[in-house]
C-alpha cells in the first residue's frame, strides 16, 4: 500500500511557518554531512518554452527519501492552464517500497522555495526591513511574499510584471495577506526604494540592475534555474558585499553565479558562503545594516526532502489522503 496525498491534503496539512523550519534545519543539516544530495536533471523544451527538473534527497535518519519532479511550462495561462505542474515520491530508506506519492501539482515545489527565500532573508535582510519589492507576478512571486512575511516585518511592497493587468491582479490579492502592495510602472521604480527586493521569474535577460540598489538592500533571486534563465545584471554580484548562493556548483551552472563568470566580472572565489553555511551558523550572516546582500537560489533537493518528510509525517500523524494498493495500478 501507498498513501497518496493530493493538492488540497498538501494545502490542508502544511504551513508555511513549518515549512520555513523544515527547511531551514535541513539546509544546516547538510552543511554538517548529514545528507546525501545527488545532482539534480533538468531537461529544456525550447519550442514549448518548458522545462523539467528531477532533485532529491535523503536527510540522514529520515524514514523516507525523496524524489520530485517539477515542470514549468511557460505558455501554458494561454491556454488555461497552470505553469506549474509536479509531484513527489517519498520512499521507505529499510526497503525501497514507495511509502507516499504526493501528486499536489507542484505545490511542495512552490512552498519549498520560498521557504528557502524566507531563510536567506532572515540570515541575509536587515532585521527590521519594512519594504520590499517584487519582480514577477506568478505563483512564485505570491508565495515568497508570504514567506517573507513570516521572518520580516514588511509593511509596503511594490510589484512589478510585464503584464500591467497581472501586476494588478497580484497587488489586490497580496492585500488580503495584510501588507500594503501598490503597482510600479517599472522594474526601477519598484527596486530602488526597497530593503528587500524579491526577482521570481522566468526572464532569459536582466531585471535588475546594480545602480538602483539601495545602501543595506538584500536581493532574493530564485528564477534563474537554468543556464538560459536570469534576472540581475552580472555587476550587482561584484557590488554586493556578500553574494550567498545555494550551491556554487548550481550557481555556476546555472544561476546567477553563471552568468557573472561569463561576463568576467565575478570569480566563484569571492562567493561569501554557501546558504547552508549559514544555515548551520558555520559562515556569518548580515552584519551591517549598509550591506549589499544576494542570494542566488537555484534550488537543492535537500528543500525536496525536507518537505517530503514533514509532509508524510502529518499525513501519518492526521491519517489524511488515501492508500492505494501498489499491484492494482
Amino acid at each position: 500500500m501507498a498513501r497518496v496525498l493530493g493538492r488540497a491534503d498538501v494545502q490542508r496539512l502544511l504551513s508555511i511557518p513549518e515549512t520555513i523550519a523544515a527547511v531551514r534545519d535541513a539546509l544546516a543539516a547538510a552543511d554538517l554531512g548529514q545528507a546525501v544530495t545527488p545532482a539534480p536533471f533538468a531537461l529544456h523544451l525550447p519550442e514549448s518554452d518548458g522545462e523539467l527538473h528531477v532533485k532529491g534527497a535523503w536527510l540522514k535518519g529520515a524514514p523516507v527519501f525523496a524524489v520530485k519532479t517539477a515542470t514549468g511550462f511557460y505558455r501554458n495561462p494561454v491556454l488555461g492552464l497552470p505553469v506549474s505542474d509536479g509531484m513527489s515520491l517519498a520512499y521507505d530508506t529499510q526497503t525501497g517500497r514507495l511509502n507516499t506519492l504526493i501528486a499536489d501539482g507542484g505545490l511542495l515545489t512552490e512552498l519549498r522555495t520560498a521557504a528557502a527565500g524566507a531563510v536567506a532573508a532572515d540570515l541575509l535582510a536587515r532585521p527590521k526591513a519594512r519594504t520590499a519589492a517584487v519582480i514577477g507576478t506568478g505563483g512564485q512571486a505570491r508565495y515568497q511574499l508570504r514567506a517573507l512575511l513570516e521572518v520580516r516585518p514588511i509593511q509596503q511592497v511594490k510589484v512589478w510584471g510585464r503584464r500591467p493587468e497581472a501586476a494588478r491582479q497580484y497587488a489586490q490579492e497580496m492585500a488580503t495577506a495584510g501588507v500594503s502592495v501598490t503597482v510600479a510602472a517599472t522594474a526601477r521604480e519598484a527596486v530602488e526604494p526597497a530593503e528587500v527586493v524579491i526577482t521570481a521569474t522566468s526572464a532569459s535577460q536582466p531585471l535588475v540592475e546594480a545602480r538602483w540598489l539601495a545602501p543595506g538592500a538584500h536581493i532574493t533571486a530564485v528564477g534563474a534555474d537554468m543556464p538560459h534563465k536570469q534576472e540581475l545584471h552580472p555587476h550587482i554580484l561584484p557590488a554586493a558585499d556578500k553574494y550567498v548562493p545555494d550551491s556554487i556548483q548550481a550557481a555556476a551552472e546555472c544561476g546567477e553565479l553563471h552568468h557573472a563568470l561569463d561576463a568576467g566580472v565575478f570569480d566563484a572565489a569571492s562567493v561569501h558562503g554557501e546558504l547552508p553555511a549559514l544555515a548551520s551558523g558555520r559562515r556569518p550572516g548580515r552584519t551591517s545594516d549598509d550591506e549589499i546582500t544576494v542570494a542566488d537560489l537555484t534550488g537543492l533537493g535537500i528543500q525536496d526532502a525536507a518537505i517530503a518528510v514533514l509532509a508524510t509525517r502529518l499525513a501519518e500523524q492526521q491519517d489524511a489522503g488515501r492508500d492505494l494498493p501498489l499491484g492494482n495500478w
